[in-house]
């Protein structure tokens, strides 16, 4: 444990009686933030220590998944400020294409008007309008949270600098011949009018309907069944397998398409299943991924028969027909024809719905920009095979893997107006050229810019290196890259990780842009339901955060974070955390009330008691498992570890048992005085990163220094007694036996008896005081009648319960409690000796039924010991 070298005033020990963190809080982070104890100096000799945010929508407010994010990364970085480190949290926004227009149209429309109404040019001005007016309250909020993040430095992706680091990785990319233009089948959002990506595609079970149609007359007839009648439409072939002899006569041959006054060929392909329905198979190029490609490779024409409404587009009576009316249109037309073979209603499927909008996407033949990405994702995938990046936990390494090695090629561009424009230019026969920030773009006759946006995701993969000054080789890009860690939920791994790898990589000349990726889970509801304003389980943290203060939020929080794992979290919880703040402040108030304090070295060990010396060695043992455990990012497994050591050895042990000491006073009170002062001193610094405001209002108070933000992180100092912490688990071992048997008689917590207590076999003969105090017993007294006798661990303790509880009434129910378990030993006991039942029954139910048995047998020793105790009578 380090001494803090700021100045030391002398300390007050005036504390209000009741902690209220709303009085508290908001005065405590500005002031964090005016002192500048967040900003990061690059000129500084200390080592890095860098984490991006991972950068929150403009439109978006703090919701839990924010909170507990954020409560990560606060904590591991405040940590390392305090370990001595230049520490980066750097925060800013993400501009959010297809979000943040969405939401100024509608905006729009509540005054009759449309983007088209104000043209490209003055709508992206009004995004601009709306953002600065409107957007990015999470700001705020995170100020709420307790935040630690360089605000100085904050940036937002489509700020003038990282506007230039798209145009010049863009630039790159399409002269490396990375980045090309290609019709494909995309997914279309009919609601956005935009492409968007496979991961930005949602699939739900949805009711739909599966209908059986007959292609052709006579012996030119085929089967095709479909969920989307109404892209037969656009229909070019209908395919079978080179092998399926039911239909070999028909391959090559032209049929009639239903409706249509059009023929089309059987194509043989082998990505046809015979065994899968009539084994003959739709084939809409424009309209289906797996037809196009087969479209290509029989060179089939591409009808394109939906507008991007996703309206009919054909001449004939479906034209101007949504989608959806069209199917059922379509197939009452086919009914008349007696072209229907058979109908399955409701047919449940998987339907892709636009992630943003929940609109059902349509697959839809497009010309894009797209990123190669095989060469990027190879990159991407040899950083982590080769340790130059860490997956964390380690079994997320597979879903990693999975999808890197088995990207596709990346479409990036978007039918958008706000976001990054294509840095593409025109000309009037058919140049195209990509421009950089520096270059000016052709002019003249027929040139004209690409009309289409960048994918949000491709701004936001070059957030690690971007926000520290790239392309330009700054000060800060060469301090803080690479980023030192990346926390962020296993859910975003594919939209956000994966594309920051590619770009690091390939921009920073094979580095990659952290070396750890740390991923965690999502937060669910106390059920492990996902929450959602649909399910009417969502949660604003604010509202907790106003009902029971920043520091409940965040612990509970921190808690529930085990790597990788979802986090269920309910209010009933929060309550538990704030009442655990409650804790920290009373006992901490208690204690600089009498004599806690930090001034001066500690006492030599030979002039502390057992309990002083037990009390250090169980703080250096925690402060050496706190340490492994950050490392190895156990936030929960931390957290549990600093409550038990805070709330029942400090709190709990060592101030009850030290309460003898300091109300005697004398020297021995002062070294325990000085001994608990460092306990607390140690104890709150190392709950500072996940309750920062209520330690920082104990600490600077209970020490006189400037602030523990600042203050050195505790070391292991080495010290162990092993013989003093065995004495007072011995001690424990008692005083816990006694307050079980109290309270199996029925007697309250504070109600005191008669009791003779018997130390001679033990070491514990100077606990004495102490120990009596703990069990609430009177002295013995002439009229003294040892009722129930105790043997714990060597010591006897006699109480006289005569007048406290009724002797045959609590020897009856104890009697019945063991003969009910005693019986629950004897079944689990035959079921266990049953090798017919241990043979079929699943491991889990024999575990189960073990774990009954071993509970039994307890409680028959314990209930046994209570009737053994008890006077006759």
């Amino acid at each position: 444990m380090t001494e803090n070298s700021q100045a030391q005033p002398a300390a007050n020990p005036e504390l209000p009686t009741q902690y209220a963190p709303a009085e508290v809080e908001g005065k405590l982070y500005e002031r964090w933030v005016e002192r500048g104890y967040f900003e990061a100096d690059e000129k500084s000799g200390k080592p890095p220590y860098t984490i991006v945010i991972p950068p929150p929508n403009v439109t978006g407010s703090l919701h839990l998944g924010h909170a507990f994010e954020h409560t990560i990364i606060d904590a591991l970085t405040r940590r390392k400020r305090m370990q001595g480190y230049e520490t980066l949290w750097q925060p800013g926004m993400d501009h959010a294409g297809i979000a943040t227009q969405n939401v100024v149209e509608r905006e729009l429309a509540k005054e009759g008007k449309s983007r088209h109404d104000l043209g490209r040019t003055d709508f992206v001005e009004r995004v601009w309008q709306w953002k600065e007016e409107s957007g990015g309250q999470i700001s705020g909020q995170m100020r709420r949270l307790g935040d630690g993040v360089a605000w100085s430095r904050e940036r937002f992706t489509m700020d003038e600098g990282l506007s230039a680091a798209v145009q010049t990785i863009f630039k790159r990319l399409f002269d490396d011949g990375l980045i090309y233009r290609a019709e494909r089948i995309i997914n279309w959002c009919p609601r956005c009018l935009t492409a968007i990506s496979d991961i930005e595609v949602e699939y739900q079970d949805d009711n739909g309907e599966l209908v059986s149609i007959k292609y052709g007359d006579g012996d030119e007839t085929l089967v095709v069944a479909t969920t989307r009648a109404e892209t037969m439409l656009g229909d070019t072939a209908v395919a079978v397998h080179p092998d399926d002899a039911r239909y070999t006569h028909l391959v090559g041959r032209r049929i009639k398409l239903p409706l249509t006054d059009r023929t089309i060929p059987v194509v043989a392909d082998e990505h046809v299943d015979p065994e899968f329905g009539t084994g003959a198979v739709k084939v809409t190029p424009a309209h289906d991924p797996n037809d196009f490609e087969i479209g290509r490779r029989h060179d089939l024409p591409n009808i394109t028969v939906m507008d991007e409404r996703a309206v009919i587009t054909v001449p004939g009576p479906f034209q101007g027909l949504d989608r959806f009316e069209a199917r059922s249109t379509i197939v009452a037309a086919l009914r008349a024809e007696g072209r229907i073979v058979a109908e399955k209603r409701p047919y449940v499927h998987s339907v892709g719905h636009c992630s943003r909008c929940k609109t059902t996407v349509e697959p839809r033949l497009s010309l894009q920009w797209w990123v190669k990405v095989g060469p990027l994702a190879k990159a991407a995938g040899d950083a982590v095979r080769d340790g130059r990046v860490t997956i964390h936990p380690k079994e997320m390494e597979s879903r990693y893997f999975a999808w890197i090695d088995n990207l596709n090629d990346w479409n990036i561009s978007r039918q958008l107006w706000w976001g990054h424009r294509i840095p593409v230019w025109h000309g009037p026969n058919g140049e195209t050229v990509a421009v950089g920030p520096n270059d000016e773009p052709p002019t003249g006759e027929g040139w004209s810019q690409d009309t289409d946006v960048l994918d949000t995701w491709f701004s936001s993969g070059l957030w690690p290196f971007s926000t520290l000054g790239w392309p330009e080789q700054t000060p800060s890009l060469e301090k803080f890259y690479p980023n030192s860690v990346l926390v962020t939920g296993y859910d975003i791994l594919f939209f956000w990780v994966a594309r920051m790898m590619m770009f690091g990589l390939y921009a920073m000349d094979g580095t990659p842009p952290f070396h750890t990726i740390a991923l965690h889970g999502m937060v669910r509801d106390q059920f492990g339901k996902k929450m959602s304003k649909s399910f009417g389980n969502a949660v604003n943290p604010l509202d907790w955060m106003d009902k029971y203060g920043s520091d409940a939020v965040r612990f509970t929080l921190a808690r529930g974070a085990n790597p990788g794992v979802d986090v269920p979290i309910g209010e009933d919880w929060v309550q538990g955390s704030r009442n655990f703040a409650n804790k920290i402040w009373n006992a901490t108030r208690f204690a600089m009330m009498n004599g806690a304090t930090v001034e001066g070295p500690l006492p030599d060990a030979a002039q502390m008691s057992a309990t002083d010396r037990w009390i250090l060695s169980r703080l250096n043992e925690t402060v050496a498992q706190v340490d492994a455990l950050y490392e190895d990012y156990q936030f929960a497994k931390l957290s549990d570890a600093l409550f038990h050591f805070a709330w029942d050895e400090v709190f709990d042990w060592y101030v009850e048992l030290s309460k003898t000491t300091f109300f005697a006073g004398g020297e021995q009170a002062k070294v325990s005085g000085r001994v608990l002062g460092e306990v607390l001193d140690v104890t709150l610094r190392l709950l500072h990163p996940i309750v920062p405001f209520v330690t920082e209002t104990l600490w600077t108070t209970l020490t006189g220094k400037e602030s523990v933000v600042v203050a050195d992180w505790p070391a292991d100092s080495g010290f162990r007694d092993e013989a003093a912490e065995r004495e007072i688990e011995h001690l424990q071992q008692v005083v816990t036996e006694v307050r079980r048997f109290r309270a199996d008689q029925g007697l309250q917590p504070g109600q005191k008896v008669p009791g003779r207590l018997d130390l001679s076999a033990t070491p514990l003969a100077a606990h004495e005081t102490a120990i009596r105090q703990l069990l609430r017993l009177q002295e013995e007294g002439d009229a003294f009648q040892a009722t129930a006798t105790l043997p714990v661990a060597g010591a006897t303790v006699a109480l006289d319960l005569s007048g406290t509880i009724d002797v045959p009434a609590e020897r009856k129910r104890l009697t019945k409690d063991r003969d009910a378990a005693e019986k629950e030993k004897q079944q689990a006991t035959a079921k266990l000796g049953n090798e017919a039942f241990l043979a079929k029954a699943p491991d889990n139910v024999v575990d189960k039924i073990r774990g009954r048995l071993a509970k039994a047998e307890a409680d028959i020793e314990r209930l046994t010991a209570q009737l053994a105790a008890l006077p006759e009578g």
